[in-house]
């Protein structure tokens, strides 16, 4: 996902999105030390996408505290 796609979201939203790529990449990781993943790539991918939402989370979190 773009970093504008992901700030469009709602915070329950971005939670359940970080929840579920997560778990996607659980499974590749698991999938790949058993030989059956053939595009190692998304690993990759997988693992920016979910630094993409964590800054994105914390970027949020941050905002609220300060205009709290």
């Amino acid at each position: 996902m773009k970093p504008k796609e992901i700030r469009e979201l709602a915070p329950a939203e971005l939670d359940k999105k970080l929840r579920d790529t997560r778990d996607k990449l659980l499974r590749l990781h698991i999938n790949k030390n058993t030989g059956q993943v053939e595009k190692t790539h998304e690993i990759t991918a997988l693992r920016k996408d979910v630094a993409r939402f964590e800054t994105i989370r914390n970027e949020k979190l941050g905002a609220e505290t300060q205009s709290a």
